[in-house]
């Protein structure tokens, strides 16, 4: 497996434990913090402040009329998937007037999850986007809403644009055992790419 974006202080064959950075992106209101607060191990670190009515004009609360705080820096949360791997979430803002910290944000990352709400999946174009840009490898979450409706997953991946072999699936970002299904499906996606890598050289 390539092991950019690996920590591995025992050294190859030590046992010692590989630490990965992934980054939780998405459109404002899609879910990152929700999903950084849901299944991080240690109490995460948040920079979420309070909408107010001077950011009215720029925080377009379209489809989250309910929306009371938002991210204004970075989520912070670290979960162990098993005794030799730890991943080091780091979720992004989600505003346009943020956007020039994710440079920043994604040194280092070995891959993503883009949470995706289907009822407003413009809000997402633009991590989608980011991610090929950048070439970090992704898996694309659909944070299950309340009042979301059920459609076909190629229905999605064609709305995206996105490609066949990039995973799509569902989620409740406040469950912990959802989320971590998600970054399961992340590291599986990781290894597959670069199984197929090494078949290819």
């Amino acid at each position: 497996m390539d092991l950019k974006g690996f920590d591995q202080p025992g050294g190859p064959g030590a046992g010692g434990t590989r630490s990965v950075k992934v980054m939780i992106a998405g459109g404002f209101g899609t879910g990152k913090t929700t999903m950084v607060r849901s299944v991080s191990d240690i109490k995460p670190l948040t920079t979420e402040e309070t909408l107010t009515q001077a950011s009215a004009d720029v925080d377009h609360l379209i489809g989250v009329a309910d929306k009371t705080e938002t991210t204004v820096s970075l989520d912070f949360g670290k979960i162990g998937l098993n005794d030799s791997l730890t991943l080091y979430l780091f979720g992004t803002p989600g505003q346009e007037r943020f956007w020039f910290l994710w440079n920043g944000l994604f040194k280092g990352a070995l891959g993503a999850v883009v949470l995706v709400d289907t009822r407003r999946l413009a809000s997402s174009f633009r991590a989608i986007e980011e991610m090929e840009r950048q070439d970090v490898p992704f898996v694309v979450a659909l944070n299950v809403f309340p009042d979301s409706k059920d459609y076909p997953v190629e229905e999605i991946r064609e709305a995206l644009d996105i490609s066949p072999h990039t995973p799509v699936v569902a989620c409740d970002a406040r469950d912990r055992a959802s989320s971590r299904d998600v970054l399961v499906a992340l590291i599986r996606h990781l290894k597959e790419r670069s199984a197929v890598a090494l078949e290819s050289r």
